[in-house]
């Protein structure tokens, strides 16, 4: 699915090539040594998983991404295997989600191996959160600019999450407020504040703040 692209560039504010250097550079880095850092923790994670639930590692979902194209998004799997994973999302209290899945939620490090696909050029650091495809089409049909949210490429984090907004979102009010929140991020977008951002995301898992299920 390409998406509807139409008026993506109205909120793609035009970035220098050093500034986009950077950002490149920066993502593929921070990616690298995150990786390299968390390693041993990753094992024990691919371990857990394996033996506390029948299933693979990792979980793979297409998302939309960057102008609305289609990727493959990694992340530690969470729930038991389903028909559903592609469709329905995971909600509080959801009995799909095992018990290292919960942890894993709590803590947000099934979204770890979104730094892979960091290093394929699918995503970024810091940006606008990628969608299921479901979710897309749902969220479109509520908001007639959706896809301009598309217009950067998609983050690990971003700046809709650090301001409440993570999980589902649901009805048009919630998704009102977090493409708010994205375009507010695409139009002020810049090194600074990606730093700022992954220092308030880093002090919101150290903190355990209750954010996700």
């Amino acid at each position: 699915m390409s998406g509807n692209t139409a008026g993506l560039d109205f909120y793609d504010k035009t970035d220098s090539r050093l500034s986009l250097a950077l950002k490149g550079a920066f993502d593929f880095v921070f990616a690298l040594l995150a990786i390299t850092l968390f390693s041993p923790l990753l094992i024990v994670i691919a371990v857990a998983i394996r033996l506390t639930s029948p299933g693979p590692v990792f979980f793979c979902q297409k998302r939309t991404g960057y102008r609305g194209a289609e990727f493959t998004m990694f992340k530690f799997r969470t729930m038991r295997v389903n028909d559903q994973a592609d469709t329905v999302a995971a909600r509080p209290g959801d009995s799909r989600v095992t018990s290292v899945g919960r942890l894993l939620r709590h803590t947000s490090f099934d979204e770890f191996p979104q730094f892979f696909n960091v290093l394929c050029g699918d995503m970024s650091v810091v940006g606008p959160r990628p969608h299921m495809l479901s979710q897309t089409e749902q969220y479109r049909r509520m908001l007639s600019r959706y896809m301009t949210r598309h217009a950067v490429k998609p983050g690990i984090t971003g700046w809709a999450q650090i301001n409440g907004c993570r999980g589902l979102a649901d009805t048009p009010q919630r998704m009102q407020q977090r493409f708010n929140l994205d375009i507010w991020y695409i139009r002020n977008r810049t090194f600074l504040l990606d730093l700022r951002i992954i220092a308030r995301t880093a002090l919101s898992i150290l903190r355990g703040d209750p954010k996700a299920y």
